[in-house]
């Protein structure tokens, strides 16, 4: 059963919103329907077992405010100027979410000012010298072609004071920031140094993460890209396998702590035969052990095809010295390196020739366009966080849930992560898919 604990998702305001939206304009064509209220909200539980025990405990069900236009508005767009950041690492998409912001409150909205920061957060501190650049439609026109960011990006923290410095130094009414966990973190408390200031400063989030796991949000952008990307290269490696005797062909992707992309791209290319992931552990040796059922695959099928997300077996290299990167971010050990390695020696000690093809596409598939799918939903991302940047919300970012686009605070988000689920529907069928089994020594659970 669901849990039934109530969640705290009052999305905050900088305000009363009193200025009539310009959207409300018969010339500009919008629907009526498209304008929601607050009391317009959506289940994030749609178990109706859950749903029910809330009611029986004189609890309200917990849900999320959609996002989308409102009729009224906080800020005065004639006198709006707005900044906009990519943080983090490149994904697919970034620069679409660019484009449709922009476009979006240069057209809709009548906002003339928008200011891109140039390098990540590093683009707010003097010391750096980066300068800013005014985006306009004319910038923007045909960076969706394009991958990476037009911003740039970076990585590792900035002091927050002087951060909200420069944000006031500009005029800046909405800052939007595209990226992250850290990325969500350093928003966090951007917002808690402007409320110290009592600034009128609005900071809406756009969750980036190739991997997928940003939590409370059903999808992030990047992902489909991602995972379209990833089955061609399933497609190689197979093709790779297939093509000599005992040929293994294994294909690292990301996924640093969750193995959303490697276990959806096997099953969108049911080519592969082992699917490994940081929520589950695994064994090299023993009789479940991965070479031990490798060897067997090989003997019945003289090929096998192996996909490893980049977090999947750290647990190997427990005797190693952590190191860190500019973010704080636990620097990964390769472990498709080390798996290749592994195979290499176990058939070699056994007098067994086999063939590896080791691919590792992961920074190819982080610097390229969107597919046409996340194209719309970067769309769909860019012109809800104007909306909510406009009715002057603030600490909250756009997320998808149960098919809605819908307004999540930051602090339910941030420092938390989504993970695959060992007993859930999309592992399950990987295992069904590839047959693998459990590959520990361990009965399970």
């Amino acid at each position: 059963m669901s849990d039934s604990k109530p969640i705290e998702t009052h999305i905050e305001s900088l305000g009363e919103a009193k200025i009539k939206t310009l959207l409300l304009d018969d010339s500009i064509g919008t629907s009526k329907e498209m304008f929601k209220s607050d009391k317009d909200r959506i289940l994030i539980d749609v178990n109706a077992e859950a749903v029910l025990e809330q009611i029986k405990n004189q609890q309200t069900p917990t849900t999320f405010e959609l996002a989308g236009p409102r009729e009224k508005i906080y800020f005065d767009p004639s006198k709006l100027k707005c900044a906009l950041v990519t943080c983090g690492g490149l994904c697919p998409g970034l620069n679409n979410v660019i484009r449709a912001i922009v476009l979006e409150l240069y057209y809709r909205y009548q906002v003339k000012h928008v200011y891109g920061i140039r390098y990540g957060l590093e683009g707010f501190i003097p010391e750096y010298g980066h300068n800013l650049v005014e985006l306009d439609p004319d910038k923007v026109v045909n960076i969706h072609e394009m991958g990476g960011s037009i911003l740039g990006s970076s990585r590792g923290p900035q002091d927050i004071e002087a951060i909200v410095d420069c944000l006031e130094r500009l005029n800046i009414g909405i800052l939007f920031m595209i990226g992250g966990d850290g990325t969500l973190k350093a928003a966090t408390k951007i917002v808690e140094e402007i409320k110290k200031r009592n600034a009128k400063l609005s900071v809406i989030g756009i969750p980036k993460t190739i991997d997928n796991d940003i939590f409370r949000v059903a999808k992030s952008f990047g992902f489909d890209s991602a995972v379209d990307i990833a089955t061609e290269a399933i497609k190689g490696a197979h093709k790779e396998a297939e093509g000599y005797p005992n040929g293994i062909g294994m294909i690292k992707l990301m996924g640093r702590h969750s193995g959303f992309i490697a276990a959806t791209a096997s099953l969108a290319q049911q080519d592969v035969n082992f699917v490994l992931i940081p929520e589950i552990d695994f064994d090299l040796e023993g009789e479940n052990g991965l070479l031990t059922r490798l060897e067997k695959r090989l003997k019945e099928r003289k090929h096998a095809v192996i996909v490893v997300a980049e977090g999947a077996g750290q647990n190997f290299f427990q005797d190693s010295t952590p190191e860190y990167d500019a973010s704080g971010n636990l620097k990964l050990y390769d472990i498709g390196i080390f798996l290749k390695d592994k195979i290499r020696s176990y058939f070699y000690e056994k007098s067994m020739d086999v063939t590896i093809k080791y691919i590792d596409p992961s920074y190819m598939i982080r610097s390229l366009p969107a597919n046409p799918n996340d194209h719309v939903y970067c769309g769909f991302l860019g012109r809800d966080a104007v909306h909510a940047g406009m009715a002057g919300k603030t600490n909250m970012i756009i997320g998808h849930w149960n098919n809605f686009f819908v307004n999540v605070p930051i602090p339910m988000t941030a420092g938390k992560r989504k993970r695959v689920n060992p007993k859930g529907k999309l592992w399950q069928t990987v295992l069904e898919a590839t047959g693998q089994g459990n590959l520990t020594n361990q009965k399970p659970e």
